[in-house]
This record gives C-alpha cells, sequence and structure tokens, in this order.
C-alpha cells in the first residue's frame, strides 16, 4: 500500500487541476549547510512543487560534472547524510513542500537502513531516490522504508527492460522518475527522443506519475515533458546558479518562475 505522504497529495491535486509539477534538485550543503534552506525556500517561491536534497557522495556515478562539483565543494565543507538530515527539518520548520532524499546507497548502508528510515521521517522526509539500488536487490529497502511510511521512488531508463520496468512499477511510490537519455545528469540542448516511448512504456504498467529528468535546463524542455509527463525534474540548471554565486536567491527563484512557464508554452 502506498504511504500518503506530501508527494502523492501534490500529486493527487494536480491531477486534479490537470496540471503538471516542477521538482527541483539541489545538492544539500553546497554552498554550506546553513544556506541550503534559503536555496530551498527560494525554488518554493518560484514555482517548485518538490525539492529532490541531494545527499553529497565522494563517487556519483549518475552525475555529471556541474553536480560533482557541488557534491565535492559540500563534502569539503563537512556536509554528511546527518547534516542534510538537520537541514530538511529546518525547511520543514517552515514549508511543506514535498522533500526526497536523493542519495546513493554506500551512505544509506552506512547510516543503517532503519536508522535512516526512522530518522529521515522525523526530519519531514516524504521519501527517498537511491540512484544505484538496484531494483532487483531492493525488496528489503522497500518494507523498511515503507514501514516508515516514507515513498520509494526508482529509476527507468530507456535500457530498461520490459521485466524491470514492472519491477520498477512494483517497487515505486510516490512517482516513477524516468532518465531521458543514458549517461550522467547535465544540461543538453534538446530533449531526447527516447523519453516519449519511455513514457509510453512506463504508462502500461503503473498508474503513478511519471516525471522525466536528466537533461532538462530550459523552458521549451518542460513543455515537451509536459506534454509527455506528470512532471519536468530540473538539477543542473539550479545547481549551476548555486556554483556561480551572487544573488543566489534570487536567481534561482527567477530561473524557477521562468521554467514553470514552460508548462504553459
Amino acid at each position: 500500500m502506498s504511504p500518503a505522504t506530501r508527494v502523492s497529495h501534490l500529486f493527487d491535486a494536480s491531477r486534479r487541476a490537470r496540471g503538471k509539477a516542477l521538482i527541483g534538485y539541489l545538492t544539500a550543503g553546497d554552498p554550506s549547510l546553513e544556506r541550503t534552506p534559503a536555496l530551498i525556500e527560494a525554488l518554493a517561491r518560484g514555482g517548485v512543487d518538490l525539492v529532490e536534497l541531494g545527499v553529497p557522495f565522494s563517487d556519483p556515478i549518475a552525475d555529471g560534472p556541474v553536480i560533482q562539483r557541488a557534491s565535492e565543494r559540500a563534502l569539503a565543507g563537512g556536509a554528511s547524510l546527518r547534516g542534510v538530515l538537520e537541514v530538511a527539518r529546518q525547511i520543514r520548520r517552515r514549508s511543506e513542500i514535498p522533500l526526497v532524499l536523493f542519495t546513493y546507497l554506500n551512505p544509506v548502508m552506512r547510516y543503517g537502513l532503519e536508522a535512516l528510515a526512522r530518522d529521515a521521517g522525523e526530519a519531514g522526509i516524504d521519501g527517498l531516490l537511491l540512484t544505484d539500488l538496484s531494483v532487483e536487490e531492493a525488496g528489503a529497502y522497500v518494507g523498511i522504508m515503507r514501514a516508515y511510511g516514507l515513498d520509494t521512488i526508482f529509476l527507468a531508463a530507456p535500457t530498461s527492460t520490459p521485466a524491470r520496468l514492472r519491477l520498477v512499477a512494483q517497487y515505486s511510490t510516490g512517482f516513477v522518475y524516468l532518465v531521458s537519455r543514458t549517461g550522467v545528469t547535465g544540461e543538453r540542448e534538446s530533449l531526447a527522443g527516447s523519453a516519449a516511448a519511455l513514457v509510453h512504456a512506463m504508462r502500461g504498467v503503473t498508474e503513478l506519475p511519471l516525471a522525466v529528468g536528466f537533461g532538462i535546463s530550459r523552458p521549451e524542455h518542460v513543455a515537451e515533458v509536459g506534454r509527455l509527463a506528470d512532471a519536468a525534474v530540473v538539477g543542473s540548471a539550479f545547481v549551476r546558479v548555486v556554483e556561480r554565486g551572487g544573488a543566489v536567491e534570487a536567481e534561482l527563484e527567477a530561473l524557477a518562475r521562468e521554467l514553470k512557464r514552460g508548462f504553459t508554452l
């Protein structure tokens, strides 16, 4: 049974309104853990509906250079999974925006599955997305996370077999994250042609909301995703704003607002 989280409430409301959701990713701890809540609030003011809170990791194999550098900066500043959970607590004191912990298996195993499920739930996290957890080996993880009322979000890619798509559908709650292209995260000139075929294949095995990410950085990309799926995920474009420095909060808010308008194109 799917948990009734802020994630599911968001997509239920979005579908009733026939709207689309904008999902934003930021690496927690870049430029500092103390500043991260203000950056998340800026995204929310700009129209981001759900935030993927990235846990910095030393070997982020799914991420391109922009997010890799963000992880390096955050780790150099002392960020950790425990610190990211404290960031979530601070955000939750002021906002009900859905929060998904975006991380890799290694930090989770070091922390402990049940300990993380307990602490993440208490911190106000709504779900987890582990980019390198094989869905074929996810049974125990899913059981523990669901026992604590957390969504378990899995990735599907253009290379996923029909059997794997069915497993992703079986083990996912909240939404399914569709990787629009093979390779790593990063800004691209255009949306991959494989995205439409993947959305169609996933629609055949689940009624969960579908979010498309990897390479989305412009309003026209968001417009294209909006015609295919329920949500667009933007990461590297936001992280690059943080990397540049300056009036980061204002620039994040402006970029989020510009991207969100893509759904109306």
